[in-house]
């Protein structure tokens, strides 16, 4: 279903007013004024409307139609695009949405999918400090990636809390088939994360150099915070994973540990009734010409010979802490 969020006019950084999208031109016509706009998954329909309205690159609407774009900054003639990749954690699994944002002179084009927060916080918050918002669109941009970027933070959290719960699991020996399920899921999100984050690097510092003219000199110092924080983001995701890589391979040495000292316990009671087993063997060949068998005391010899020779072996094995 498509829908207009928000359509609305600013001036000096104060909000004029709602504006229709059929009332944009007239708008536009006050050149101290920018427009921004907020969609939520329009339609083709709507989105020509919107690319007619500001002189949009069709690549890059068709690029905000489909979605499923990976996060980058790209600069048609009179506009800049930027695609972004939000992120939340719900019930312990990240769910994964886009935003694409159109930045002209005097115009911001917002457009969600999928799994997406709602922006009007950043609006509120832009709306409240008209002396930051009246640096106009770049800075509207640089509230969004902000905005986007902060919400990795929680997610980052959460998939710290689960790693310490799959390690504790791992030390205390709970360890199982469930877990090995988690950690592949587990390394999975953080793969998907690591693809929505890491190319935001290059967004931002492209965007802090002096390169886009839609971004004004004193908006850009406001992204070496986005980047600063990225940056963050990007190596909490990989110390994770290395994390999580060591939790495995823990959880598979210890594995080996255990499996050798079944073995040696197994192994030392295989030798320890390997004694009574022969002693049996020996004599159950019923030869004749055994002298102790008609002996008095052969029997219980026997018997006390067996028994001494096992609790010798079960007392080294026992020193040597394979039973």
């Amino acid at each position: 279903m498509s829908r207009v969020v928000n359509c609305a006019a600013y001036h000096e950084g104060t909000k004029v007013g709602d504006v229709p999208l059929d009332d944009i031109d007239q708008v536009l016509r006050h050149g101290d004024r920018f427009v921004w706009i907020g969609l939520h998954e329009p339609d083709a329909a709507l989105l020509e409307k919107i690319r007619r309205e500001f002189g949009l690159h069709e690549l890059a609407v068709e690029d905000a139609h489909n979605a499923h774009q990976r996060p980058k900054l790209e600069e048609y003639g009179g506009s800049l695009f930027v695609v972004l990749r939000t992120a939340q954690l719900v019930d312990g699994r990240i769910e994964f949405g886009e935003t694409h944002v159109f930045i002209g002179e005097r115009y911001v084009v917002t457009i969600r999918h999928g799994s997406s927060p709602s922006y009007a916080e950043v609006r509120k918050r832009c709306e409240s400090t008209p002396h930051l918002l009246s640096k106009g669109p770049g800075f509207v941009l640089y509230a969004i990636m902000d905005f986007v970027v902060d919400h990795y933070f929680p997610v980052v959290d959460g998939l710290e809390d689960q790693l310490e719960t799959i390690e504790e699991e791992v030390f205390e020996g709970t360890f199982d088939r469930d877990t090995t399920q988690r950690i592949y899921r587990l390394k999975r999100d953080m793969v998907s994360l690591k693809r929505a984050v890491s190319p935001l690097v290059e967004v931002c510092n492209r965007l802090v150099r002096y390169d886009t003219r839609f971004v004004a000199d004193d908006v850009r110092p406001y992204f070496r915070d986005v980047y600063d924080h990225v940056i963050r983001i990007n190596e909490t995701i990989d110390n994770l994973r290395e994390l999580l890589t060591t939790a495995l391979e823990a959880h598979l040495s210890l594995a080996t540990v255990r499996q050798n000292d079944v073995m040696k316990q197994l192994a030392a009671w295989a030798a320890i009734l390997a004694v009574p087993t022969a002693i049996a063997g020996i004599y159950g060949m019923n030869f004749d010409v055994m002298p102790e068998l008609h002996w008095r005391f052969g029997y219980p010899v026997v018997l006390c010979l067996t028994v001494a020779l096992c609790a010798t072996l079960f007392w080294r094995f026992k020193r040597a802490d394979w039973l």
